[in-house]
C-alpha cells in the first residue's frame, strides 16, 4: 500500500521546497512538490530540478554504508570497515587525550552545510564540545564573511533589507552581481517576477550572462569582476555633478558625505566628494576613469547613473558574489553609498544596501551550551590555526575574544560537509597541511559519500540523508514559514544520524543528560525547541498539527522597511552607530590606520589578484565562479542525472578563445601558481573579455600528475583573506588558459 509522507529540502541551497515521497514497502518510489500556483499571497515551496531529483542523489548506491577507519597515508581514500562500538572508542579516546593534552581550544567544528536544519552537526558536535570544557569557535561564514562586517560600520546593523513584497514597489531594480535564478537566495525570484509583471524595469550587472540576467533582467552590463565599487564611484560623481543627489536626506541623515558633516577631529579632504573630486589623489572619479577600470563604457555608466538617480524609488540590491572578492567590504560600503545619495533607504521600493536581512518572524534554533573557550577566529583561516594558531593575533588575523590562541588546531570535526578540502580556497594548500598528520592529529568525518574532504579523515561514519530522520527546515534568509521534516524511510546500511551518535560520545563522557536534555529522543528535542519558539510566535499550531501538515506558512506577516523608523523619527530613532547617524565616513575604521586597505568612506580599492594586479602579465585572465543550477555548493555532484542541466565547463569569451587557439568542447588547461585544471571549453559571448569561469562546487580528482580532472574551482583560488573580515575572496584569482587536445570545432 503506497501512503505519501511530507518531508522538505535541506540543503543551503538558498530556497526550501516541500516535497512529498510516496512510500511502497518501505521504499521511496516516487517525490512531488507543491504547485507552482501562490494561494492567499503566500509563496509556493515548490522543488526545483535539484529537490526533484533528491532521491536520485541521497538514496543512491554511491552511499557510505558502515563506519570505517583510515589504513593508508590521509587522503588515499583506503579505509577499513569498523563497529559502530570501535568508532565511538576511538573518538571518546581521542577526544580526551587531546583536550588533556593540547587543551580545549585544539578542538575545531568545521564549517559545513550539507544539512541546514535546526538539528545540525555542526551545532550538535559544539553543544557537546561546550560541555565538556569548550572548543575553538569561528565567526562569519564562507557566504557574507565582509558584507556582515562591512554594512555595519554603515548603518550599524546589517538588519538593511526591505520585505521582499515591495520590490515591486520600485521603478527601478539594479541587480548588481546578484543571480538567484541559479542560486535561489530564498523566495527572491518569485517577487522579482512579481516586479517584472507590475512593469518594474531590471538590469543586471555581472561579469556574465547569468540565468538572472537571460530569464528576468530588461538590460545587462557586463562588469569586469572586483570592480562594483569604481562603477558606483563614477554614478555617484554622476549624480552629485548633475546634483541629482538627495541633499536633504545626506545633510540630515549621514555624516561624511561632504566636508560640511564630518566627525569632529578629521583634517580636510577625507570626505566623500572630496574623493571623488580628487581632492587627494588628483584623480576625477569619472565615468571615463571607471571604464578603464571596469570594462563598462562611460556612456554606459552616465546613462545608468542619471537613471537611477531619477527612479523613485529604486533599488540597487547587491548579491553576495560581488562580496566575495579581495576588496569586497568595499564593494558592500559602496553599495550603501549609492542608496544614500539617492534617498533610498527607509522607503518602500528602495533598497538601503549592504547584507540586506529584514525582521521578520522569529527562526528557531538548536540550544547551545554557552562555549568555556573564549577564542574565535574568522572561519576562512581555520586552515591557518592548524599549523600557526599559537601566532595569530587580533590585529592581523581577526582573532576575537581573546588577544591569541593558545594553542593550534589538533582535532577536527567535518559532520555533513565538504569544506574540509573541496570547499575551501586553494586545494593543494589545504591537502598538504591535512596531509601532515603532526599538525591536526585527529580527523573524524560524518557524510553520505566518499567525498574529497571525507577521504581524509581518520574516523568515516556514514551519515543519514533527509528522508532518513527527521528535522525542522526553516526560510534560508527570506520567507514566512517553517518546515517540518518527516521520517520517510528507515536509515540505509548502518547509517546514523549525529545526534544518535554523539549521543553514544556522550554518554561515554558522562554528560549524557546535559547533551540529550533528560534522555530526548530527537523528535523529543524538536518538539522543545518548536514548543520554546511557540511562546513568542503565538501564530503557530500544535507540534502534532506541524509535523502532520509538514509546516506551517504564517498569515500574520508584517511588511518590513529597514530604518523606516529612523527616517519618520530620527530623534527617537537614531541609527544604531557610534553618531547615531550613516556613517559614510566611519571614524571606527579611519582609526585602524590602514587607509590603502580599509578606508574610512567608501571607495573603489584595487583587489589582489584583479585589474590591476601586476599579476596580470603572467596570468592575464580573472577567474570567477557561480553557483549552478545542477548543484548545491558540492551537494549532488555525484548525481550524473543533473549533469545534463549545466555541464562543467570554462566559460570564455571567443576574443580569449580565438587568441589561444581555442575552440568551443577543446580541452584546456586552466593554471597558476596553486595548481592546475583539465576541462572543457565552453567558447561563448556569455561572459566578457578577460574574464573566465566555472560553476563552485565540483568534486576534486586529481591524475597522477596533481592535475585535478574534476573541475574543483578551489584549486586555482586564493587563500589570502580580505583585509577588513579576513573573509573569503575565492572570486579573486588570475589564470591563463592553454589548449591540451582538439575536440571542438
Amino acid at each position: 500500500m503506497e501512503k505519501w509522507i511530507l518531508t522538505s529540502g535541506i540543503n543551503n541551497c538558498g530556497g526550501r521546497c516541500v516535497i512529498k515521497a510516496c512510500v511502497k514497502d518501505g521504499d521511496i518510489v516516487k517525490i512531488a512538490t507543491e504547485k507552482s500556483i501562490a494561494k492567499e499571497n503566500q509563496v509556493p515551496l515548490t522543488a526545483c530540478p535539484r529537490g526533484m531529483n533528491y532521491t536520485e542523489t541521497f538514496l543512491s548506491d554511491k552511499r557510505l554504508k558502515y563506519p570505517m577507519k583510515r589504513v593508508g597515508k590521509r587522503g588515499e581514500g583506503k579505509f577499513k570497515r569498523i563497529s559502530w562500538d570501535e568508532a565511538i572508542k576511538t573518538i571518546v579516546n581521542e577526544w580526551i587525550r587531546i583536550r588533556e593534552k593540547y587543551g580545549p581550544g585544539s578542538r575545531y567544528v568545521n564549517y559545513a552545510t550539507g544539512n541546514m536544519g535546526i538539528m545540525r552537526g555542526y551545532a550538535m558536535a559544539k553543544h557537546l564540545l561546550a560541555l565538556d570544557g569548550g572548543f575553538l569557535d569561528y565567526y562569519n561564514s564562507y557566504s557574507d564573511a565582509c558584507t556582515t562586517i562591512a554594512t555595519p560600520y554603515t548603518y550599524g546593523t546589517e538588519i538593511t533589507g526591505n520585505s521582499l513584497t515591495e520590490l515591486k514597489e520600485s521603478s527601478l531594480i539594479i541587480l548588481c552581481g546578484h543571480n538567484p535564478a541559479e542560486t535561489r537566495f530564498g523566495d527572491f525570484l518569485w517577487h522579482l517576477k512579481e516586479a517584472k509583471k507590475a512593469g518594474v524595469k531590471i538590469i543586471a550587472i555581472d561579469p556574465r550572462f547569468s540565468d538572472t540576467a537571460k530569464t528576468i533582467a530588461d538590460e545587462w552590463i557586463g562588469i569586469r569582476p572586483g570592480t562594483d565599487s569604481a562603477l558606483i564611484d563614477a554614478m555617484a560623481y554622476v549624480i552629485y555633478e548633475k546634483s541629482l543627489h538627495d541633499k536633504e536626506f545626506l545633510d540630515k541623515f549621514c555624516i561624511g558625505f561632504d566636508e560640511e558633516h564630518m566627525p569632529e577631529g578629521i583634517k580636510s579632504g577625507e570626505s566623500y566628494v572630496s574623493y571623488l573630486k580628487g581632492k587627494n589623489d588628483g584623480i576625477l572619479k569619472t565615468p571615463k576613469w571607471a571604464e578603464e577600470i571596469t570594462g563598462v563604457s562611460a556612456e554606459k555608466i552616465e546613462k545608468l547613473a542619471k537613471e537611477y538617480a531619477s527612479a523613485k524609488p529604486a533599488a540597487f540590491i547587491q548579491g553576495w558574489g560581488s562580496q566575495r572578492h579581495s576588496n569586497g567590504e568595499q564593494s558592500v560600503r559602496s553599495s550603501t553609498l549609492i542608496a544614500c545619495m539617492t534617498g533610498n533607504v527607509g522607503v518602500a521600493g528602495g533598497w538601503a544596501g549592504g547584507k540586506g536581512e529584514v525582521k521578520g518572524h522569529e527562526k528557531p534554533k538548536f540550544p547551545q551550551a554557552k562555549n568555556p573557550y573564549q577564542g574565535k577566529i574568522p572561519v576562512f583561516l581555520w586552515t591557518d590555526a592548524i599549523f600557526r594558531g599559537t601566532e595569530m593575533t587580533s590585529d592581523e588575523d581577526g582573532i576575537i575574544g581573546s588577544a591569541g590562541l593558545d594553542s593550534n588546531i589538533k582535532m577536527i570535526l567535518n559532520l555533513a560537509g565538504n569544506m574540509l578540502v573541496n570547499q575551501h580556497s586553494d586545494v593543494n594548500r589545504t591537502i598538504k597541511i591535512l596531509k601532515d598528520e603532526s599538525l591536526c592529529e585527529f580527523i573524524v568525518c560524518s557524510d553520505l559519500f566518499m567525498t574529497p574532504s571525507a577521504k581524509f579523515a581518520d574516523i568515516l561514519l556514514p551519515g543519514t540523508s533527509m528522508f532518513e530522520n527527521e528535522n525542522i527546515t526553516r526560510p534560508w534568509m527570506y520567507g514566512d514559514f517553517l518546515l517540518y521534516n518527516n521520517k520517510v524511510i528507515d536509515p540505509l546500511h548502518e547509517s546514523r544520524f549525529e545526534y544518535d551518535w554523539l549521543r553514544d560520545v556522550a554518554r561515554e563522557l558522562g554528560l549524557f543528560e546535559k547533551f540529550s536534555m533528560g534522555g530526548k529522543s530527537l523528535r523529543g528535542y524538536l518538539e522543545y525547541i518548536y514548543e520554546d519558539l511557540r511562546i513568542r510566535e503565538t501564530e503557530l499550531p500544535s507540534f502534532s498539527s506541524f509535523m502532520s501538515n509538514g509546516g506551517y506558512k504564517y498569515k500574520n506577516n508584517k511588511t518590513y522597511i529597514a530604518f523606516s523608523k529612523q527616517i519618520e523619527d530620527p530623534i527617537n530613532y537614531p541609527f544604531p552607530t557610534p553618531t547615531g547617524k550613516i556613517e559614510i565616513f566611519s571614524k571606527r575604521l579611519y582609526d585602524m590606520e590602514k587607509p590603502d586597505e580599509i578606508p574610512a568612506i567608501p571607495k573603489y580599492v584595487p583587489s589582489f589578484e584583479g585589474v590591476g594586479d601586476n599579476k596580470k602579465e603572467k596570468y592575464p585572465l580573472q577567474l570567477i565562479g557561480w553557483h549552478t543550477k545542477r548543484r548545491t555548493h558540492s551537494t549532488h555532484d555525484s548525481n550524473e542525472k543533473l549533469s545534463s542541466l549545466e555541464a562543467q565547463k570554462l566559460w570564455i569569451n571567443s576574443f580569449d578563445a580565438r587568441q589561444r587557439g581555442i575552440f568551443d568542447g577543446d580541452e584546456v588547461e586552466v593554471y597558476n601558481d596553486r595548481g592546475r585544471i583539465k576541462i572543457i571549453a565552453h567558447v561563448t559571448q556569455k561572459i566578457i573579455k578577460g574574464v573566465v569561469g566555472m560553476p563552485q562546487g565540483a568534486w576534486y580528482e586529481a591524475d597522477d600528475k596533481g592535475c585535478d580532472k574534476g573541475g574543483s574551482i578551489n584549486v586555482l583560488t586564493t587563500s589570502k583573506p580580505t583585509p577588513l573580515a579576513k573573509g573569503n575572496p575565492q572570486h579573486s584569482n588570475l589564470v591563463e588558459v592553454q589548449l591540451q587536445n582538439k575536440k571542438g570545432c
